[in-house]
């Protein structure tokens, strides 16, 4: 009695689950599973090993290598005579991120939806508001210090109005308050302390950390998709006592200072 295949573990659906070259009929086609899919993913784009992939996969290598083949016989078949693609059906199951080598594939993929979710928000006809912290034109680069916001009105994915306004002494933990008093949907800054991270994700306000340059530019680039999205951002301050010029790290006190909050 032959053993029963073992389920193989994949981190997500693919995004797109056909492809067809222009005039074929539809009948014409070549279904590639889920489970080839994932190999030909980890494999072929992401450049793991077989045995990586097998450990990710929960399978064994060798089985990894007979999906590799039959999976790169169909994709060639589909490109020299032309079939249409479909991916679909195969033995598998969804990752959670309960296993250590699916865990970051699985933050990048919530990452992921959540950025498409946020996109279609800003092309969408929901308005929101943009806050930069903001200096002579530029993102200030600490934002537990910043005086001043560039807050951006977006509707329909366009910026229609724009103001910059003063945190009057706010500091720290306050300016997470301040920005949630004053509608602030997203925010874009330089370098940001853990606490203050923790204290604008309770206010419900998403966070481009880590960001430099233009404070116009950046929130173009963020309203046509191109601005990226750091996971680990840190404060960083350079500060000057008498003649000495010292870098503190957020946390890295002993001079007086207080964490960024």
């Amino acid at each position: 009695m032959p053993r029963p295949q073992k389920c193989r573990r994949i981190c997500r659906a693919p995004r797109f689950c056909s492809f067809a070259p222009p005039g074929v009929p539809e009948r014409k086609t070549i279904t590639l599973t889920l489970d080839e899919y994932e190999v030909i993913r980890l494999v072929d784009l992401e450049k793991k090993t077989h045995e990586q992939c097998a450990g990710q996969m929960d399978i064994s290598r060798s089985t990894v290598q007979e999906i590799y083949e039959n999976a790169r016989t169909k994709l060639a078949a589909c490109l020299v005579y032309g079939r249409t693609l479909l991916v679909d059906g195969g033995n598998y199951r969804f990752c959670t991120g309960e296993h250590s080598a699916c865990r970051q594939c699985w933050r990048q993929s919530a990452q992921m939806k959540a950025q498409h979710e946020l996109q279609d928000n800003l092309k969408g006809e929901m308005a929101m508001k943009i806050a930069v912290t903001y200096e002579n034109g530029e993102i200030f680069q600490h934002f537990g210090h910043t005086k001043q916001f560039k807050i951006y009105q977006v509707s329909e994915g366009k910026v229609v109005s724009s103001e910059v306004v003063d945190t009057s002494g706010s500091g720290h933990g306050a300016l997470a308050g301040f920005l949630m008093e004053r509608g602030a949907d997203i925010l874009i800054c330089g370098g940001i302390g853990g606490g203050a991270q923790s204290a604008l994700a309770e206010a419900g306000i998403e966070l481009y950390g880590g960001v430099q340059g233009n404070a116009d530019a950046a929130v173009a680039a963020l309203l046509d998709g191109s601005l990226q999205k750091k996971s680990d951002v840190q404060c960083n301050h350079h500060h000057h006592h008498g003649d000495k010029h010292e870098h503190h790290r957020c946390g890295e006190h002993g001079c007086g200072h207080h964490d960024c909050r």
